[in-house]
């Protein structure tokens, strides 16, 4: 299985050689390390890949943390759910992934506060006629007193609430260039998350492509 850490950069489109414009979305891929590998023989009882990225200062890092990694200050440590083999100590960069590969990409969504079931849910909102006013962006009816759920707001009802910062991925994903000097990776369509979110991006097997 093919894996990397990337931050999203903003979106740019492609022109295929039939001179077809794609949409893609740019991910900065810097370089990992496998800070532990992980056997289902182990004490962990499964497999895995933890790797590493980015630079911190060792001074702002945990001992635990510290001791884990060997000294070293890592930004973000993730871990990879795989079979694969690897040692503590390799680097994995953009080179993994060819151009004609399929993703998952996966991080969190934009944050957008409280928001109101308009914006939130999609709903209408009330009508300003018939003598109401100020109601466009009010949710109606909650279905309570003598309604559904006999005197008490049923439970998952859509109502306005805090939105976004939701971990979403976005399936079957194609690779559409690869730079490994500039460490950059283009896949089409959009991502996941504002300009600077890290990203998971893994490759799909051959057998679970999309049709």
């Amino acid at each position: 299985m093919k894996f990397i850490l990337a931050k999203k950069e903003g979106m740019t489109r492609i022109f295929a050689e039939d001179g077809r414009a794609h949409a893609g979305t740019i991910l900065t891929a810097n370089p990992m390390t496998v800070t532990q590998v992980k056997t289902v023989t182990g004490k962990d009882g499964y497999a895995s890949i933890q790797v590493g990225t980015g630079i911190r200062k060792t001074k702002n890092i945990g001992k635990a943390v510290l001791g884990h990694t060997k000294g070293k200050g890592y930004t973000d440590i993730r871990e990879f759910r795989t079979n694969d083999t690897a040692e503590v100590g390799n680097t994995i960069d953009a080179s993994v992934f060819s151009v004609g590969d399929m993703v998952h990409v996966s991080g969190l969504t934009k944050g957008k506060g409280f928001a109101g079931v308009v914006k939130r849910h999609g709903f209408h909102g009330g009508p300003r006629t018939h003598g109401q006013k100020h109601s466009e962006h009010e949710p109606g009816s909650i279905g309570g007193a003598g309604g559904r759920a006999g005197g008490r707001v049923a439970k998952g009802i859509r109502m306005a609430g805090r939105m976004g910062s939701d971990r979403v991925t976005i399936e079957n994903l194609k690779v559409l260039a690869v730079d490994v000097v500039a460490g950059k990776i283009i896949v089409s369509g959009a991502v996941p998350g504002a300009r600077g979110t890290l990203l998971e991006v893994v490759s799909v097997p051959a057998n679970r492509h999309a049709a």
